[in-house]
């Protein structure tokens, strides 16, 4: 399974980003596809997961009503808009598939910067 995030860069507090990630390598077709990030010396936290299958939805707090997970199932990626951001959203984000075996696949991760 190979995941390729995409997106990040550097946006203005207040702005936007729209993240991509496009999975490839894989045949199942009950997964969930989520966000991840990592702040300097914090912790890795979960932000938004969403399943292929049912479309069940998950948003962490601090993202919760700023950010809007969605899936393309055909194109076998998913999209995270961030919307609002705070100088606090600066982190390395990364793309997760979990399969239903609970295996997890990682993408490289893509930097977002947001400015005060």
């Amino acid at each position: 399974v190979q995941l390729q995030a995409s997106g990040g860069g550097l946006v203005q507090a207040g702005g936007s980003l729209r993240l991509s990630c496009a999975a490839s390598g894989f045949s199942f077709d009950d997964y969930a596809l989520g966000w991840f990030r990592q702040a300097p010396g914090k912790r890795r936290e979960g932000i938004a997961c969403i399943s292929s299958a049912h479309g069940n939805l998950y948003y962490a707090d601090s993202v919760k009503h700023r950010s809007t997970i969605s899936i393309d199932n055909a194109a076998n990626a998913v999209y995270l808009q961030m919307n609002s951001l705070k100088p606090e959203d600066t982190a390395v984000y990364y793309c997760n598939l979990e399969d239903v075996y609970s295996m997890e696949y990682w993408g490289q991760g893509t930097l977002v910067t947001v400015s005060s």
